[in-house]
């Protein structure tokens, strides 16, 4: 083990030394897997450890433990009602983390007021309470609202409050390129809490050193033990993590867990064939990193789906990228463009399960790219089922649908190419087309896709709920309220709400949501979900 100091053995005594109560408060996220990656920002008169890029000028080591460690990984780069007791007053127009955004009022087509006059912590709250999973138009929605432009809320005072939550649902989403974008119009290095999504979203999409490097240059920045000492090694500093490492054990400043990843990772040799200790709970993106650096990937599957990013490396295997491409595209999170590239990378090499899909994708895909209609329509119908299996027909019916509806098709393949219109972008235009038996059914789904269902048989409980949203829809009265007080944002919230709790129990709950829509003049949105919602038949 290294033993020659890299830097003030004194200082860091001292920091290490500290009561736990001398550290500032670190405000508490709405997810639990945030790795502890930088202290909260240190209060005056308390001692720091130096910032990374002065910890050492020392030769690195070029035996000891750091000749046999293991490559690291990715070495390239509700209440019921909507309206709170009181409103919160405040002036508005000064500069405010909370009013960054990527997607300006022009792009959104949301006022630029869009919160109104409501709380932080209130609006907050409804993010973390959205979950709008199956229903895709309303996830990309709900990626919108995150990513706008907007002033602040009136009680905002510039802390970033909101903008934090904005981030941390993207990342519960597991939209981490969006995250990152957010994060870097509003500065990683800004705040603690901003950095440490920022660097976790580097650890989980292969970025660590950049991140790494983001420390060096921001004093401001106090890094954790294992955080300096996972940065000190990524930059071949061994030395140096080693002494931070030891200094922090001889004065009882590690957990067990703690020590025992550490230097198992800093010298993976002295503990041979002992087996690995226990992933604690949660499992955070360095914990994580760490397992994967020495050769013990942690399964992401049953992990936050932020973790699947890990897994569309080139170094994970192809069914665990194709896995991880599926769980981010029900999500909303990925481009379909990379479901795509996957699917059709390699040659199936067993039956079940991602192949069977994998495999009919690509035979699909193959017999459109011919133009072979007789072929496609033996195949289409297997594929569309195996995407149906997946929940995957949003993103199949965006790569496929608009060619799909330049063909002369029959049958179960003519049925199938209508619904894939219909729950594609280009809906409005491709109902007209009328390929689609004039069932009742087919019917009613036209009269959606054109926004008037006046006069229409509703064919089964779905679309009873669905019709009255737009023949005569009603603004329920408390977000008629909401509305008064300018906060759409909150609206836009109540309205997904009301969808999801609709798809679990009561109908008329879908009713409302939708209604709330189309009054907010929300009116693509709602055809979409009404469509989704009949085609997909999410139900809880």
């Amino acid at each position: 083990m290294p033993t020659k100091p890299a830097f003030g053995f004194l200082g860091l005594a001292l920091t290490m030394l500290l009561p736990q109560t001398a550290l500032a408060e670190k405000p508490l996220s709405a997810i639990d897997w945030l790795s502890e990656s930088v202290k909260t920002p240190v209060a005056q008169g308390e001692v720091s450890l130096p910032p990374l890029e002065s910890v050492s000028n020392e030769p690195h080591s070029q035996n000891g433990s750091r000749s046999n460690l293991p490559p690291m990984a990715n070495e390239a780069k509700v209440s019921t009602g909507a309206i709170p007791d009181t409103v919160a007053t405040t002036v508005l127009g000064g500069p405010s983390l909370d009013a960054v955004g990527l997607l300006p009022p022009a792009v959104t087509g949301f006022p630029h007021d869009i919160w109104g006059m409501g709380k932080s912590a209130e609006i907050a709250t409804a993010l973390t309470k959205v979950n709008p999973e199956g229903v895709p138009a309303l996830q990309s929605l709900l990626i919108t609202l995150l990513l706008a432009e907007a002033e602040a809320p009136a009680d905002s005072r510039g802390k970033g409050d909101l903008l934090l939550a904005r981030i941390d649902k993207l990342l519960a989403m597991g939209a981490l390129d969006q995250a990152q974008a957010l994060i870097a119009v509003a500065g990683a290095s800004a705040s603690a809490e901003l950095f440490r999504r920022d660097f976790d979203v580097a650890l989980l999409t292969g970025e660590e050193d950049t991140a790494c490097d983001v420390l060096k240059t921001s004093p401001g920045l106090a890094p954790t033990l294992m955080t300096r000492v996972f940065c000190l090694a990524r930059a071949g500093d061994w030395n140096a993590a080693a002494l931070t490492l030891r200094t922090a054990e001889a004065l009882g400043n590690t957990d067990e867990t703690e020590d025992l990843l550490l230097s198992r990772f800093l010298d993976p040799e002295q503990f041979g064939d002992e087996p690995m200790p226990a992933a604690p709970t949660p499992i955070t993106p360095l914990i994580w990193r760490i397992y994967d650096a020495l050769g013990e990937p942690l399964p992401t599957a049953t992990l936050p789906p932020a973790f699947a990013h890990a897994d569309l490396s080139d170094r994970a295997g192809w069914k665990a990228q194709i896995e991880a491409a599926e769980r981010l595209s029900r999500a909303g999170a990925i481009p379909p463009n990379v479901l795509l590239g996957l699917y059709t990378d390699n040659a199936p090499a067993a039956s079940g399960g991602v192949w069977d899909r994998a495999d009919a994708f690509q035979r699909f895909d193959a017999a459109l790219s011919k133009g072979d209609v007789p072929t496609i329509e033996q195949r289409l119908p297997l594929a569309y089922a195996r995407m149906k299996d997946a929940e995957l027909e949003v993103p199949f019916a965006a790569l496929f649908a608009g060619q799909l509806s330049k063909l002369q098709v029959s049958g179960d393949t003519a049925r199938i190419v209508y619904e894939l219109g219909l729950i594609s972008t280009d809906y409005e235009r491709l109902a007209k087309q009328g390929n689609g038996a004039k069932d009742a059914r087919n019917v009613f789904l036209a009269g959606l896709a054109n926004g008037s269902v006046a006069g229409l048989t509703a064919p089964d409980s779905m679309a009873r709920a669905i019709a009255p949203a737009f023949t005569d829809p009603q603004m329920p009265a408390d977000v008629a309220d909401l509305v008064a007080q300018k906060r759409i944002g909150e609206a836009i919230l109540q309205a997904m709400l009301r969808i999801e709790s609709g798809l679990t129990g009561e109908l008329v709950k879908v009713t409302e949501g939708l209604s709330i829509l189309r009054k907010l003049g929300l009116e693509d949105v709602a055809r979409r979900t009404a469509l989704q919602l009949m085609i997909l038949e999410r139900r809880g």
